[in-house]
């Protein structure tokens, strides 16, 4: 009797399996060959998902709130995944899990995929990974998906690239914490949250905010909302907003900010791609840390240490 052949990963994670899938993201993060291959294969699947943003400094409740989001979303019948980007380990280069341990209720959850990702030195908030791992949850069907920064500060502003809705997250209490917003992650936002809204100085968190955004010139303020993630407060009106958004985000209004976001994506594999193959090609000549060692000496500026680099890349074809 005929074995039937054994499914692709592409096939594996298109039905549905968590673990290929989990396999698959994990490749997808070390750079494996054949792990590109394979979701290349997705891509056509992609494009269906709406892709939720979540940023903000340390302290102010990202995965809280993102747990509560699950939930609600969850209640409504629809699968989450969720992209949960943490500091990496010293030790092992990998994620400290502190995300999926405030997320553990939903573990057992067959409608709701957690990825931990390390940031593996990638600044912005994100993993370099983060973008091919959104791809794959897509391409399984997860209607939300929902994408947690890192929270290392006011830089995060990354996250814009990737989601079709941005939410920037405040706590009240953090001095100048809304002052520093106006230099960053406030010019992405979307929608604006006021967590742990029952401590003491929300309303003047909220003000203060409203006030910055009254402002901006040309611009719709995007709108501020309070919640308290801990005790289920204002989740349900933060849901209701995305939502909102999700037709104009995905339809034809939306078409301008996709294709920023393909644009960052191409981009952000080029500039990957070439930094392997310029390392690829000077290999020979000791690589770039003998560069470095050249330019820390002084006996060559960084500026034609780069032009070496260049040349090297571009003396003969390869292929990437």
């Amino acid at each position: 009797m005929a074995r039937t052949p054994a499914a692709s990963v592409p096939e594996r994670v298109l039905d549905g399996q968590q673990a290929a899938a989990a396999r698959l993201m994990r490749d997808l993060d070390d750079r494996v060959p054949e792990a590109i291959v394979a979701l290349r294969e997705l891509w056509p699947h992609t494009g269906r998902a709406y892709v939720i943003g979540l940023t903000g400094s340390p302290g102010s409740g990202k995965s809280t709130l993102c747990d509560g989001l699950i939930a609600w979303y969850r209640a409504r019948g629809l699968r989450v995944g969720v992209v949960a980007v943490d500091p990496s380990s010293p030790f092992s280069g990998g994620a400290i899990l502190g995300d999926r341990i405030r997320m553990q209720r939903h573990a057992t959850d067959p409608g709701v995929f957690i990825r931990s990702l390390a940031t593996r030195g990638h600044l912005g908030g994100l993993s370099r990974s983060s973008g091919d791992v959104v791809a794959v949850l897509d391409a399984m069907g997860y209607e939300r998906i929902l994408l947690e920064t890192v929270g290392v500060g006011q830089d995060e502003v990354e996250v814009a690239s990737l989601a079709h809705t941005s939410v920037v997250i405040t706590v009240p209490g953090l001095g100048d914490d809304v002052q520093a917003l106006k230099a960053g992650t406030l010019e992405i936002a979307d929608l604006l949250v006021v967590n742990k809204a029952d401590r003491e100085g929300a309303d003047r968190t909220v003000h203060d905010l409203e006030s910055m955004l009254g402002l901006r010139q040309g611009q719709e303020p995007p709108p501020v909302f309070k919640t308290s993630a801990s005790q289920g407060a204002g989740v349900a009106e933060l849901g209701l907003a995305l939502e909102s958004r999700r037709e104009r985000a995905l339809g034809p209004d939306g078409e301008e900010r996709r294709r920023r976001r393909s644009r960052v994506q191409l981009l952000d594999i080029l500039r990957d791609r070439l930094t392997q193959e310029t390392e690829a090609r000077l290999a020979s000549a000791g690589g770039i840390d003998a560069l470095a060692v050249e330019i820390a000496a002084r006996r060559i500026d960084p500026y034609a240490a780069a032009e070496k680099a260049m040349d090297a890349l571009l003396a003969a074809p390869r292929s990437v």
